[in-house]
């Protein structure tokens, strides 16, 4: 494992929050992924076709017409014409730490004042550390050696399975309105492992959700106002089985004995999206969006890494920025930028009674650690794409800029402790198209740097991603020391498209 940057040992030994974003790839226009901490995360989520992936995703004076009616239901009436696309999309993190396959098929269909869409992906995800050594770490104080594992998610492999779709309708010249929604089967989120670390192996099984609604208003002379609603809910369930070995003093032998602790995490989220969009002169689009995110956490599994276990807690975060998009012919221009700022708040909560160092007793629920975090984000996104009727390529790039500010107050020891973090995040993009008569084959790359795999510096340490950006929210507070170890996340999709009238 690479040293730990001297910066941000301190940080994650105190508090580590990452939030995660919902089912579509792309949304973060809708819902606000919020990370304190620069996790390499995985592309599992990706399960939609995405026109614009190529040029960076820039999409707020761009539109993505495959994309954006997911989103915002009320957009599906933007599609020239009815169309089935398939998308296979694969990712993989460095260091062989984990993989994910997916193979979508999806469905648009336009009439004269209805329209409607559908997609469904089936999905792989692939432990690829899952048959390496065990570690153990010893605690004298317990008379206790702990044989960890790597951990399985739900053996080597395991199937998730999603479904979504939309419908809507033209209201006259002017309004358009839709709804929508999405599920999700899922035997397995990528990185959960990682905050198990001690563990043999995890059996999760659980499911997402969403629903939404869309309307868009043509205010004349090509201005546009796009408004959404989403509410969302996550729920896994997480059978972690420990293998512990004890000092048997009347047979002075080591006893092995199995553990399995059963862990419930739950995320309630709900969400209001907006954009305008107007023409700049003849060629040019600029547009301003706005983001309004609430997220709850009644349940939160007892990580390994918590020294904190089943702290609740809730979360604001907003979406303000402004996009520039052009198209002339052939060639397509698009550039976003993007400030979140994050409130968000967790705490601990009392299992029994407990008294303070300055002699106030604590009743069972009471607040025992407060911690109050702000998130500064800024967001850059720009691309470039050129599309003749035969052929075409893209080029995009996208850049972040993350900051975090903790304010942690232990109420047991009456301490307050401030920290503050930063990173970059880099993500170059490139694509190609091909178009014939009858199909059209495009392809996206893209790969991300500037994150890492933090993992406790004691037990066991896979090379192994945590999927921040995942449908479930994850608040953490690690009880050890932690180290960070570099990793790119790579990922390809190819989308195949027919036209169906």
């Amino acid at each position: 494992m690479a040293a730990p940057r001297p910066s941000l040992v301190p940080a994650l030994r105190s508090t580590l929050l990452a939030l995660a974003v919902t089912l579509a790839p792309g949304a973060e226009a809708q819902s606000i992924a919020l990370r304190t901490v620069p996790v390499a995360t995985g592309d599992q989520f990706l399960v939609q076709p995405s026109r614009n992936l190529g040029i960076g995703g820039v999409s707020i004076a761009l539109d993505d017409p495959w994309l954006d009616p997911f989103l915002n239901p009320a957009l599906g009436g933007e599609i020239g014409r009815s169309t089935f696309l398939t998308s296979p999309t694969f990712y993989g993190v460095e260091h062989d730490s984990g993989a994910g396959r997916t193979i979508p098929l999806t469905g648009l269909f336009r009439g004269r004042k209805w329209f409607a869409g559908a997609s469904v992906a089936l999905q792989q995800i692939v432990d690829q550390n899952g048959g390496g050594p065990c570690c153990w770490a010893v605690r004298p104080e317990m008379a206790l050696i702990d044989i960890a594992f790597p951990p399985s998610v739900d053996g080597t492999d395991a199937t998730n399975t999603y479904a979504s779709g939309y419908v809507g309708r033209r209201l006259g010249e002017r309004w358009t309105v839709g709804v929508g929604g999405s599920a999700a089967q899922l035997n397995a989120v990528d990185g959960v492992d990682l905050l198990y670390a001690n563990a043999q192996a995890i059996e999760q099984d659980g499911h997402a959700w969403d629903v939404r609604a869309g309307a868009t208003a043509e205010l004349g002379e090509g201005r546009r106002l796009e408004a959404a609603l989403v509410y969302s809910r996550f729920a896994m369930e997480h059978d972690v089985t420990y293998l512990e070995w004890r000092w048997d003093q009347s047979v002075r032998v080591m006893q092995p004995t199995v553990r399995v602790e059963e862990n419930l995490d739950r995320t309630n989220s709900s969400g209001f999206h907006t954009v305008f969009t107007a023409p700049v002169g003849e060629r040019w689009r600029a547009g301003t969006v706005l983001t309004v995110n609430r997220k709850s956490h009644p349940r939160i599994p007892n990580y390994d890494l918590a020294n904190i276990p089943r702290d609740p807690g809730d979360s604001w975060a907003f979406n303000l920025g402004a996009g520039l998009g052009h198209e002339r012919g052939p060639l397509r221009f698009g550039v976003d930028v993007v400030y979140e700022p994050v409130w968000s708040e967790t705490w601990a909560e009392a299992a029994d009674t407990v008294r303070t160092t300055g002699g106030v007793l604590l009743q069972p629920g009471d607040h025992t650690v407060e911690n109050d975090f702000f998130l500064s984000n800024l967001h850059l996104r720009l691309g470039l794409g050129r599309e003749t009727r035969r052929w075409g390529f893209q080029l995009g790039l996208r850049a972040s800029a993350r900051e975090t500010e903790l304010e942690q107050w232990n109420v047991l020891t009456a301490a307050r402790r401030e920290q503050e973090e930063s990173w970059m995040e880099w993500t170059p993009s490139l694509g190609a198209v091909v178009k014939f008569p009858e199909v059209e084959v495009r392809y996206a790359g893209w790969i991300t740097t500037g994150t890492g795999m933090p993992s406790v510096s004691f037990g066991v340490r896979g090379d192994r991603a945590v999927a921040a950006e995942s449908a479930a929210d994850f608040l953490v507070a690690p009880a050890g020391p932690l180290v960070l170890q570099e990793a790119h996340v790579t990922s390809h999709q190819i989308t195949v498209r027919l036209p169906l009238d």
